[in-house]
């Protein structure tokens, strides 16, 4: 039996462009759905599996920073953000919100259609070792990382969302607990992507951040000097 296309959902305001990616991202082979706003996408989403969303930022009601904050608290679908803004810090806001990537409109379809290609193929090229496997959330230091649905619970019980690098390289991190990572280690892993091992530093502050770890003096993520990473802490997987 032939494999089934990838299910695509757009999720846009503007019909001329829900037309126009729904008509090209069909004739690249994709199965494409649309949805103008939130309502119409969770009804999108109760109707069918959906393999990636393209979601624009700027949405009537409900803008897609919102609605990526709350599809992350419960899906682990992959989303590309689409917006008409060009400031770095709505790149940033997606990216934290849990966006697996971003594009900034105007764009060409075949731009977009080369994000998707390359989104999906990440998503699925993702090490064994990161699946979820038997476990579906693991617990330390009165933590909880929710394997399925890609996010943290802090010590109070909330929700702490997270980009798709903190994920991955968290993730890693509690499937190698109080094991010093070298660099190389990570990349292999699957914890940072080629090309973004120079920024190990960076993601590792920013997980940091998230955990409320101490950057001076930090007692969850810790740095082993010319060695590499370590989460230092016991792991119970549930």
């Amino acid at each position: 039996m032939d494999a089934q296309p990838d299910h695509l959902l757009v999720v846009d305001d503007d019909r001329e462009i829900r037309a126009l990616l729904a008509e090209r991202l069909a004739a690249a082979g994709y199965r494409v759905s649309t949805a103008q706003d939130g309502a119409e996408m969770r009804k999108a989403l109760g109707r069918a599996a959906v393999d990636l969303i393209v979601l624009d930022l700027n949405l009537p009601k409900e803008d897609g920073l919102a609605l990526c904050r709350e599809l992350r608290t419960t899906s682990a679908i992959p989303i590309i953000m689409l917006t008409a803004r060009g400031e770095p810090i709505d790149r940033v806001l997606g990216l934290e919100m849990g966006a697996d990537d971003y594009l900034a409109k105007p764009f060409e379809p075949r731009e977009l259609l080369a994000r998707i290609r390359s989104v999906l193929r990440r998503t699925r090229a993702l090490p064994s070792n990161m699946e979820p496997l038997d476990a579906r959330r693991a617990r330390f230091s009165d933590w909880t990382l929710d394997f399925e649905h890609r996010h943290l619970i802090d010590p109070a019980g909330r929700t702490v969302v997270l980009s798709g690098a903190e994920f991955r390289l968290l993730r890693v991190l509690v499937d190698h607990a109080n094991r010093v990572l070298s660099r190389e280690q990570l990349l292999a892993l699957g914890a940072v992507r080629q090309g973004e091992d120079r920024a190990i530093d960076l993601q590792v502050s920013r997980l940091r951040q998230k955990l409320g770890d101490d950057p001076r003096s930090p007692s969850l993520v810790k740095t082993v000097r010319s060695e590499g990473y370590v989460l230092a802490s016991p792991v119970i997987l549930e």
